[in-house]
């Protein structure tokens, strides 16, 4: 028996396609104010990008599955921090020790043009999810011979919208990373939220804070090679600065995860600690108060929800770049040109 459906069947349905795309899209929209963040407090596969990519690729597709907008990783993740500097003969002038091992760091670092975050990128679009990756950068636009401690940003669409390069590397960090620039100084918008972030000790500096404050941030990112002790304070009073939420993402790394293949194994691990770095990954509110105190001696995902109103609620009473600011008196004047040692003409 043959069935035959008229055109007023066609009618309903595609009404009732049309109900349930605009129920859906006002689902959307009710719940943009809302935003799940996944702090990847990993260890490398100590100055081995390819692997350390394949370990950064697992949490991505971990946190997409369980519903995150953004996942973030530790400072430098990609391929590492550079230990040896702190516990061998780092700053000895011709050393060949230390020259083998900067020529490894060196070959293991990213280089952003060449492609090396292509997949990450990939990643990011299937899965809808932006990112705030920490990497050691090999940049071609510096003349692909220094290396740069840079945070990157990549959207839901799978595009990178900065590179940042840390603006000033922070002691023995001085004998492998080069000074970076004002071009990463860039927020980015998620939702409701505006996001920004910066490396290590530079959220110490008041003026790289107050860049992205002005430039809308209220959502702040900062990433650490780990340790409670480094995001312990910073990151509540960087909160009740900004009236902004405040993410400290770190690494891990321990004496066993030095991979056996690392040049000059021995020296590196003759002074070497048992734990180097033990994360401290933590949230604070824009009230300054915690929502996730500092994690340590924990390897995996930490996921949290933040609730765009409670930004508005804090800004009420203060607000650094706004009400409570006097640009007739103080201004900061920000130079976010790429630098070069060459420019052609």
């Amino acid at each position: 028996m043959r069935t035959c459906l008229g055109p007023l069947f066609f009618v309903l349905l595609i009404r009732f396609s049309d109900k349930i795309l605009t129920l859906e899209k006002k689902s959307v929209q009710m719940n943009n104010h809302l935003l799940q963040v996944a702090l990847a407090q990993i260890a490398p596969v100590w100055l081995n990008k390819i692997k350390t990519l394949e370990k950064v690729a697992f949490s991505i597709e971990e946190a997409a599955s369980k519903g995150c907008d953004l996942v973030i990783f530790g400072e430098g993740l990609v391929p590492g921090y550079p230990w040896w500097l702190s516990i061998t003969a780092a700053s000895d002038w011709d050393n060949t020790i230390q020259k083998e091992i900067h020529a490894h760091y060196l070959r293991n670092a990213i280089s952003v043009e060449s492609g090396d975050l292509k997949q990450i990128c990939e990643l990011a679009k299937a899965n809808q999810i932006a990112i705030y990756l920490g990497i050691i950068e090999r940049p071609i636009d510096r003349g692909g011979h220094s290396v740069y401690c840079s945070l990157v940003y990549i959207d839901k669409t799978g595009e990178i919208k900065s590179v940042h390069r840390k603006l000033q590397p922070t002691y023995d960090e001085r004998l492998a990373w080069a000074q970076g620039d004002g071009n990463g100084l860039q927020v980015h918008r998620l939702k409701e939220f505006t996001v920004g972030g910066l490396n290590c000790w530079e959220n110490w500096m008041p003026l790289a804070r107050t860049a992205l404050y002005g430039l809308g941030e209220n959502l702040h990112i900062a990433v650490w090679p780990g340790a409670v002790r480094n995001t312990e304070n910073i990151t509540r009073m960087i909160a009740q600065e900004g009236r902004s939420f405040s993410i400290s993402v770190s690494s891990l790394m321990r004496k066993s995860d030095f991979p056996t293949d690392t040049p000059h194994l021995d020296e590196i691990l003759k002074n070497c600690p048992e734990i180097l770095a033990n994360g401290g990954s933590c949230i604070a509110g824009p009230d300054g108060k915690w929502i996730l105190e500092p994690v340590a001696d924990y390897e995996g995902l930490l996921i949290e929800t933040l609730d765009f109103n409670r930004v508005l609620e804090e800004r009420q009473n203060f607000d650094a770049v706004g009400h409570y600011s006097r640009p007739d008196v103080l201004q900061l004047t920000v130079n976010r040109e790429r630098q070069s040692s060459v420019r052609l003409k």
